[in-house]
């Protein structure tokens, strides 16, 4: 009789990246990814303990293969920028998988390759020791944000992101001067949210950068 065969991590990890690219965390199980794989669940809990350590791993592949080949170049701050780039390009590519990383976190490789520059970058910078963990935090914790929410847009259908945007001029355009005087004086010159989303990222991220120049001593 032939047993059943063996599934290796990064199979197991391929297929469930594949699963999601279609769908989401929420709707996600083990019992479906067992399913694709042709076995049990039981299986792949020899893997992962549970449903949230199979996630954080299928997100920790994306920052794993955004690092691959990354070469420091430039100051702190390009480095810091560079990193940012390559991160919403990776997850760019596979927009599911940014909510993942958004809510799960990750504790792999890849995470500790991002965790290692964003650190020696803010070091090079010349803070004080004491201060790099916080400001750390700050940075990824903004990167993680606007990057998943960048990734959630471009997964709406062409159909339901028009419809999103005729709600959008309807709300900003028809409100009520009396009842919404900012709004109604600045209504033509606020953008969607979908709108130069890089250029919104990178400012973001510069006035971050800016602050914490300023604090060196």
């Amino acid at each position: 009789m032939t047993g059943r065969r063996r599934w290796s991590t990064e199979e197991i990890l391929d297929t469930a990246a594949e699963l999601l690219r279609t769908g989401d965390a929420e709707s996600f199980s083990v019992r479906k990814l067992a399913a694709a794989l042709g076995t049990d669940s039981s299986s792949l809990y020899r893997h992962f303990r549970n449903k949230t350590e199979l996630l954080r791993a299928v997100a920790d592949q994306i920052l794993l293969a955004a690092m691959d080949g990354y070469r420091p170049e430039g100051d702190w701050k390009q480095r810091i920028t560079a990193l940012a780039l390559r991160l919403r390009e990776a997850f760019g590519e596979q927009p599911q998988l940014s909510a993942i990383w958004g809510r799960y976190g990750s504790g792999g490789t890849g995470s500790r390759l991002v965790m290692e520059e964003v650190l020696q970058a803010l070091r090079a910078a010349g803070l004080p020791d004491q201060e790099i963990p916080g400001r750390y935090h700050r940075i990824v914790v903004l990167l993680a944000a606007l990057i998943s929410s960048e990734a959630g847009i471009s997964t709406i259908a062409p159909v339901e992101y028009e419809q999103g945007m005729e709600q959008f001029r309807v709300a900003v355009l028809g409100a009520d001067p009396e009842r919404f005087p900012a709004l109604a004086h600045f209504a033509r010159d606020i953008r969607p949210l979908g709108a130069d989303r890089r250029a919104a990222l990178e400012e973001i991220l510069a006035a971050q950068l800016a602050d914490i120049e300023a604090r060196i001593p």
